[in-house]
């Protein structure tokens, strides 16, 4: 039989190790984290400007990317989605002039991929001038 007292101070736990593994483990994974930077595409937004004339259309070079995420260089449709089938239609109709604005028009329900895959193949082909359409709806 054990007759001996219980202690009436309350045990005591010790954090200072579990802190010091925390530290450790905090240190560890911002180390092992890589950081990074994803491709960007610059964009320098227009200013308006109420004496800028319009192009004419033989100036100009229209992207259309329709709802499914086809794309249209000029009124005629292209093959396939791929971006080198973009990019050779869009040197085709160019030649290596990259000064003429160009235009791409997308369906409000068009991937927003398609659009962007646009935007980067006109910018991987030195395009320094390009434009979003945009409609205004009738209710102003």
């Amino acid at each position: 039989m054990n007759l001996r007292r219980r202690s009436n101070e309350a045990p005591e736990v010790n954090l200072t190790s579990l802190i010091d593994v925390v530290l450790l483990l905090l240190v560890f994974f911002m180390v092992s984290t890589s950081f990074v930077r994803e491709a960007e595409i610059n964009l320098r937004l227009p200013e308006a400007n109420a004496e800028s004339r319009p192009a004419t259309v033989a100036e100009v070079l229209e992207i259309t990317v329709s709802r499914t995420g086809s794309y249209t260089v000029n009124g005629r449709p292209l093959v396939n989605n791929e971006r080198r089938t973009l990019r050779a239609a869009i040197e085709q109709l160019t030649g290596k002039d990259r000064d003429v604005p160009l235009f791409i028009r997308a369906d409000a329900q068009a991937a927003h991929q398609a659009v962007v895959t646009a935007l980067d193949v006109a910018g991987q082909i030195g395009f320094v001038e390009i434009r979003i359409a945009t409609v205004t709806s009738p209710d102003g």
